[in-house]
């Protein structure tokens, strides 16, 4: 508990440091950019100390620094090399944050010389194995559009302010326990994840959410060769994986995103959390249009993919391996289930596990809906569990989820799905509910034990749905039916002929002013 109370101090305070710099962007540009400079200074300022970091370290008993290794010819493509193979980038000595910082008190800084230090970051991955993940990541952070000021002084005066700002913020690198930057992502992402009509969900699940499915996906779990999320946001669930595994290893990361600011994103927030560059591959795209994950295989897969989202369905994709084994393409109208086809389709066949959130419609809608859910079901039998979450959970819809969790092996629970109504376990807020970890640590507990939980969960054999018409919707299995109260008639027929005798006196107080006014009296005093 105190370790918690210190994080969260912790993580207000930098919350209102990170709100500070934002306001000194109040006025200039529209609040959806704002993050755009902040975690692209953020960013860079991380690699810069991560350089140092790194490079002195590994000079220490040479009793040399990065800076007087780096300004040694006869060193300086030893540090070069180093850096490219174990970072992947190279940031020269005169472009280190703090040197950049120095120019800056010194006024001697241009916003020209960041944009020189960012272009010679990104250009010394050009041709490295490194490329993929760096190319484009400081595209959003434009530092000569005009909201920044029309001419340059103004732009950096500007830039030369947040730069300070977040020069005074401690990183505290060596505390493991708080993990400032990626904490400060995460707040920057709340506090403008909706702005200019964005929906949060483009960019994080909440974390509620996102920690009961790391927690499901990864029971009795050790480590995990690949974890993967077809639609990774800021790569918020795939991190959240790593947290549950009992050694916190994971071989390679998987991840794929369509929006080009959130891929960005998605690729700050790996490397800000450590992870080297050659354990992840995050790509660009569409996942349901393009597959860039191949023949890969997935030991843990977590996804939170946009709700009901309309696609194409075209026939060619009917020989699409991913979505060929059920006969139907998912509609049109409803994408759902070709995301988690395409999941299912990268399990590994060992031990693959699967936890994504999605709409209630998917367990009772028909049509081909109904024909996949059979396929899944029925013939692959991967299907664990589903649990029905509370309503208002999500930035940009109020409409309750539900988490599928689906294994290749089922453990000796081939014969039955789980289906827990969660759809209470929620702490109120004033503009989301909450998923507390009493809440997850109730779910979790259900999921565990397996057994039936009078108004909470129900075990229900196959031959159950099978009846139901492979009708999944969790009303069906638990019954949360609450009696209502027993009324006692003559206890109500009293309080009526109490009611009829208090309205009698009112009437008759009432009559004599209708008489003086020369009114006839609606009422029958006397009946």
């Amino acid at each position: 508990m105190a370790e918690n109370n210190t994080y969260q101090s912790q993580a207000n305070e930098l919350s209102n440091k990170l709100w500070a710099i934002a306001n000194d962007l109040r006025g200039n540009m529209d609040a959806s950019k704002f993050k755009n400079y902040i975690l692209g200074i953020i960013f860079y300022r991380y690699l810069s100390e991560r350089t140092e970091s790194y490079m002195n370290d590994l000079l220490r008993n040479d009793g040399m620094t990065y800076e007087s290794a780096y300004a040694d010819e006869r060193f300086r493509p030893t540090v070069e090399k180093w850096s490219l193979n174990r970072l992947g980038y190279i940031i020269k000595p005169k472009y280190l944050y703090k040197n950049l910082i120095e120019q800056i008190n010194r006024n001697d800084f241009s916003i020209e010389d960041l944009e020189k230090a960012i272009s010679d970051l990104t250009g010394s991955t050009m041709g490295q194995a490194s490329e993929q993940d760096f190319t484009g990541l400081f595209n959003d952070m434009k530092l000569q559009d005009p909201d920044l000021g029309d001419v340059v002084s103004e732009r950096t005066e500007l830039i030369s302010k947040v730069m300070s700002r977040i020069a005074d913020i401690d990183f505290m690198l060596e505390e493991s326990q708080f993990d400032v930057l990626g904490t400060a992502y995460m707040i920057l992402i709340g506090l403008f994840a909706s702005d200019a009509g964005k929906k949060g969900g483009e960019f994080f699940t909440p974390t509620g959410p996102s920690k009961l499915c790391a927690t499901l996906a990864t029971i009795g779990l050790d480590e995990a060769r690949t974890v993967g999320d077809c639609t990774c946001g800021s790569a918020s669930m795939l991190l959240e994986v790593k947290k549950h595994l009992t050694s916190g290893k994971v071989g390679h990361f998987y991840g794929q995103e369509n929006n080009a600011s959130t891929y960005n994103l998605a690729r700050m927030n790996m490397l800000m959390h450590d992870i080297e560059y050659q354990r992840f591959d995050i790509y660009k795209g569409d996942t349901l249009k393009n597959d860039c994950y191949g023949d890969v295989k997935m030991t843990v897969q977590v996804c939170n993919p946009p709700y009901s989202l309309k696609w194409s369905a075209d026939k060619s994709f009917e020989d699409d391996p991913r979505y060929s084994g059920a006969g139907k393409l998912a509609p049109k109208s409803h994408a759902d289930f070709a995301f988690l086809e395409h999941m299912i389709y990268h399990m590994d066949p060992d031990d693959g596990r699967i936890a994504v959130l999605l709409p209630h419609g998917v367990l009772f809608r028909g049509g081909a809906e109904e024909t996949i859910r059979k396929y899944i079901v029925r013939d692959l039998n991967r299907l664990d569990a589903v649990i029905g979450l509370p309503a208002n959970l999500f930035h940009g819809t109020s409409i309750p989820v539900c988490l599928l969790v689906l294994k290749t092996k089922r453990n000796g629970n081939a014969g039955n799905i789980l289906f827990i109504d969660a759809s209470k376990e929620f702490t109120p807020g004033k503009n989301q509910n909450t998923l507390e970890d009493v809440h997850i640590n109730k779910i979790v507990n259900a999921y565990k034990e397996r057994k039936d939980i009078d108004k909470f969960c129900h075990v229900a054999k196959l031959e159950e749905i099978e009846e139901n018409g492979y009708n999944m919707n969790i009303p069906r299995y638990v019954d949360t039916f609450e009696p209502e109260e027993e009324i006692d008639l003559n206890e109500v027929a009293a309080e009526i002929r109490k009611l009829q005798g208090e309205i009698k006196d009112i009437d008759a107080q009432l009559k004599p002013y209708f008489d003086e006014l020369g009114l006839d009296f609606p009422f029958d005093v006397e009946g």
